[in-house]
């Protein structure tokens, strides 16, 4: 199988999560022996922010840990469908322009002879559905959202029986245990400030917490104006700027436990769709205590797999007992990690990403390749 993802990039994942699932779903696919290519448009803000920011270094974690992949920067529509040249399936994520998501619709409807999946993984189509409208999927074979309430969306737009739930999952490649224990000290958060949309439960979950719970704290992530720089200071927070999402197993090692803030659409009108970084970092072994979140889809064992924490004083009590407790740490990593490792992998979603293209009909290749999946 010939398999083209149009991405708005692989190489960077600066503020852009996306990045994360992908490399591991197209490593996972060519594992198989599927021909996978990635395309991003020249000049991607991810991509421009991350190599203003660190240069050329800052890609090399990316190249060391995923030295099979790569990309093609394209520009324009015309070299975008140059590259649907024999391709069985094209799936076009939905950070891209919609000039081109309309061009690619329009190549498939003169006669294309692949399988077309738009694939969302954000909030906007609750938070800005306008900005989702816009793009024209007429012409489209389906559409793969990362939870079933952003399924749902689709199917009151007129999508029905095409849209499909496709959660994220943690690369379990990378995203490992460290093969020896180390020294652990504290807590890390690892996530980026935005558009400050969850000041508040930052400071409820995380700041004061782990400050009333005697934790040193670290912060990695990008886009922290002053004024929240301000804030993880006054609180005793240490910022470490970015990280590249590759080097975040070794991280987790350091460190004795990580909490889950959801941003707020999560919460109120996307529930059951949780941050890639709840999949990676129980994959990696840390225990995780979440802020308020309905997992509505039973992805996970609420006070098994992580400790849900209903308020500022739970999360404080949580974090009190993980730090004194290290049988409590034990059990929470060994479940957690049995939880990935049974559904939620990359090699998870890649056998179920062929099951839906054969399920629309696409190459019989895709038939025999997923034998042996998960």
């Amino acid at each position: 199988m010939r398999l083209v993802y149009f991405t708005h990039s692989l190489a960077s994942c600066w503020n852009h999560g996306n990045a994360h699932f992908l490399r591991g779903v197209l490593r996972e696919l060519a594992h198989r022996g599927h021909d996978v290519l990635a395309m991003e448009p020249e000049g991607a803000w991810s991509l421009e922010n991350l190599l203003r920011d660190h240069g050329e270094a800052g890609l090399e974690a990316f190249r060391a840990a995923y030295p099979t992949l790569a990309s093609r920067a394209f520009r324009g529509a015309v070299a975008a469908e140059a590259a649907l040249e024999g391709a069985d399936a094209v799936i076009v994520h939905e950070w891209n322009d919609p000039a081109l998501v309309a061009a690619l619709g329009r190549a498939r409807r003169r006669g294309g002879r692949f399988t077309l999946l738009f694939h969302d993984t954000h909030h906007r189509a609750v938070s800005e559905p306008e900005a989702i409208r816009q793009f024209d999927l007429e012409g489209y074979d389906g559409v793969l959202a990362f939870g079933a309430t952003l399924a749902e969306v689709y199917r009151r737009w007129g999508w029905g029986g095409r849209v499909f739930v496709w959660h994220e999952a943690a690369d379990t490649r990378l995203f490992r245990p460290p093969a020896q224990e180390g020294p652990r000290e504290g807590l890390v958060w690892i996530g980026n400030w935005g558009d400050g949309e969850r000041t508040e439960e930052l400071e409820a979950f995380l700041l004061r917490p782990a400050r009333a719970a005697g934790l040193p704290l670290d912060i990695h992530g990008v886009r922290y104006p002053e004024e929240a720089l301000a804030l993880l200071a006054r609180h005793g927070a240490r910022y470490r700027g970015w990280l590249p999402n590759a080097r975040a197993p070794e991280v987790f090692a350091r460190h004795l436990a990580t909490v889950h803030v959801p941003r707020r659409f999560y919460v109120r009108l996307l529930p059951g769709i949780p941050t890639i970084r709840v999949f990676e970092a129980l994959a990696c072994g840390i225990p995780l205590v979440s802020a308020p979140w309905q997992d509505s889809e039973g992805l996970f064992r609420t006070g098994q797999d992580y400790l849900a924490a209903a308020d500022e004083a739970a999360m404080t009590r949580h974090l009190q007992a993980l730090r004194a407790d290290p049988a409590l740490r034990r059990a929470l990593a060994t479940s957690g990690l049995e939880t990935i490792r049974a559904r939620h992998s990359c090699a998870h979603r890649a056998a179920e990403l062929l099951a839906i293209l054969a399920r629309l009909g696409a190459a019989p290749s895709f038939h025999a390749a997923t034998e042996g999946a998960p």
